[in-house]
């Protein structure tokens, strides 16, 4: 037999490898001190260590339960051990949407040396974000001893549950003339909050779960806040992305601000959108709820919505979107909505998370108007007294009414445009009665086709005196276009702001409009918006910083129809 040199110096290396011997894995964090367990999420570094010090460079790879390829090292010439570089952990404690609380690690050599380590990997914990004038007791189907998350060996923490330092402010029914945090404030909270989680729990990463106004939120967090990624993932149930013209009830009073006029859709489409867009590698995943498919069933959103918000405005942003018949004010206690949305991404393996979108800010809106409302109305009910509001509509084809009363005890009459009392039903007008402040109204009913001319609604309150704001939303008939610029001046610069009223068929008569402005204390200030023809505008200087509404209201005659139209803007006004 003969033998070649090249082939006697191989035995001899691979026999040397061999000789070194894997002894163990040792399991590392990013800073090198050992770990006996890991919790989902984290960065760990793993060293092979030899049985004595190697003849030659020997390379050691390692995999998780001996089938994905997890990281590699080379011992050198001489050393007993290496380390690999930082590895994520993301996923490990889910495989086929199983838990796999216990993994093995395996370590290989180049000449075929093993070591295996048993490593514990807990769950990563959930982080439950509120939304609009609500609080974290608004998460008990999640957090409860027996909750959603806890049958599936989950831990739950829900923002201003006092289990870490943080709680956000977005307004209360106790509350209403007291101002709450902005967007900002609120998302400095949350980054208190998961910061208390993390120390609490040893993890390095959460999952964010966040219902209507808490997806803002941690959209700001993401983008503004996060120092190092430390969310896995951001799910977010039926928060107002491109906004919610029921916000309009709540800002038209001047209550609950500034978080009212945040969920303007004007505020967010044109300012908080191309602002805030940032994601650091967080894959976003949208819950839009589309119960509500007719127009006069959705008493100010458009439809398909969940009743305050619209599947379009759910997925205003890129993102992966899912629907489910699910209203707005059900979300964040639906077994359905946990079980096909929520548990399968939290029950992501490793490397099945979506990749995230790109930082690039929603495309710009095209040049359909907004929403079509007519002039909120508002006032005072004293107890035992009425009201009576007029509402003029012009032929429309749909007109939704929605009502905000803090006291939920005013009786409604409506009369249509005959005199006629209309007996509000579910099945013909949409009737809605909501308990849920969350839900930015409290009753809600719609007409298909209505009759032009004066509708009449009758306000009583029996027991007590009460604030209320009645708005009207329609479809069809005159438009109103309305536009400020620049959306973000400094204070005392110019703004112009600018409208237009068309009607389909005749061209407006007799225009009058004006400008109501909500400034961030609370004040306001009328501006008339003089001249000829149904094109307008006027200019003003902010005098405050911080965020103003801007209401414009329009009248005009088509016709023998009145015709009366309001659109809502948004001015960011820096120092």
């Amino acid at each position: 037999m003969r033998w070649f040199p090249w082939l006697l110096l191989g035995t001899w290396l691979a026999g040397s490898a061999q000789g070194a011997g894997l002894r163990r894995i040792e399991l590392l964090d990013a800073a090198g001190a050992p770990l006996a367990a890991v919790v989902d999420g984290n960065t760990v570094r793993l060293r092979a260590v030899l049985e004595q010090p190697a003849r030659r460079a020997t390379a050691v790879a390692f995999r998780l339960d001996g089938e994905q390829s997890v990281a590699a090292c080379t011992v050198l010439r001489a050393a007993r051990s290496c380390t690999s570089a930082g590895v994520s952990t993301l996923g490990w404690h889910w495989s086929g949407e199983q838990p796999r609380p216990r993994r093995v690690l395996q370590a290989e050599s180049a000449g075929g040396e093993r070591a295996e380590l048993p490593v514990p990997v807990a769950p990563r914990p959930v982080v439950l974000v509120h939304g609009f004038m609500s609080d974290h007791q608004t998460w008990e189907a999640y957090t409860a001893a027996d909750g959603f998350l806890a049958r599936q060996g989950l831990s739950g923490f829900a923002v201003g549950d006092g289990r870490a330092e943080g709680a956000m402010d977005t307004g209360a029914l106790a509350r209403l003339r007291s101002p709450t945090r902005t967007l900002p404030e609120n998302a400095a909270a949350l980054q208190r909050y998961i910061a208390g989680v993390k120390r609490r729990t040893g993890a390095e990463m959460v999952d964010l779960l966040a219902h209507s106004m808490g997806g803002l939120v941690s959209r700001y967090y993401v983008a503004r806040l996060m120092q190092g990624r430390d969310v896995a993932q951001l799910l977010m149930l039926g928060s107002p992305h491109g906004g919610s013209e029921c916000s309009e009830l709540a800002s038209a009073l001047g209550v609950l601000q500034p978080a009212a006029l945040e969920l303007r859709p004007a505020f967010l489409r044109q300012i908080f959108n191309r602002g805030v867009t940032r994601r650091h590698g967080v894959p976003f995943y949208m819950l839009a709820g589309d119960p509500i498919a007719e127009g006069y069933r959705a008493p100010c959103s458009g439809v398909p919505s969940d009743s305050v918000v619209s599947v379009e405005s759910a997925s205003a942003i890129p993102g992966r979107v899912q629907r489910l018949p699910v209203l707005h004010t059900e979300m964040t206690a639906s077994p359905e909505l946990f079980t096909r949305f929520v548990l399968p991404l939290l029950r992501q393996g490793p490397g099945e998370a979506a990749a995230p979108e790109d930082d690039t800010p929603p495309a710009a809106d095209a040049a359909e108007p907004a929403a079509q409302f007519t002039p909120v109305a508002t006032g005072r009910v004293s107890a035992g007294g009425s009201v009576e509001i007029e509402v003029q509509l012009d032929a429309v084809a749909v007109a939704g009414f929605a009502l905000f009363d803090p006291s939920r005890s005013l009786r409604v009459t409506v009369r249509g445009a005959s005199g006629r009392v209309i007996a509000l039903t579910a099945q013909e007008h949409g009737l809605m009665r909501v308990d849920d402040p969350s839900s930015l109204l409290t009753l809600g009913y719609g007409f298909q086709r209505p009759r032009p001319g004066p509708w009449r609604v009758t306000l009583h309150a029996p027991r007590e005196a009460t604030e209320y704001a009645l708005s009207a939303r329609v479809t069809g008939g005159a438009v109103l276009r309305a536009g400020a610029s620049p959306l973000t001046p400094t204070r005392g610069q110019a703004v112009t702001l600018s409208a237009t009223l068309e009607h389909p068929q005749r061209v407006p008569e007799g225009v009058a409009m004006r400008a109501v402005v909500h400034r961030p204390d609370g004040s306001t200030e009328t501006l008339d918006m003089p001249g000829d023809g149904a094109q307008r505008s006027v200019r003003w200087r902010p005098a405050q910083p911080g965020l103003h509404g801007i209401d414009i209201a329009a009248s005009a005659r088509a016709g023998e129809l009145r015709i009366e139209r309001m659109g809502f803007l948004a001015v960011e006004v820096r120092p």
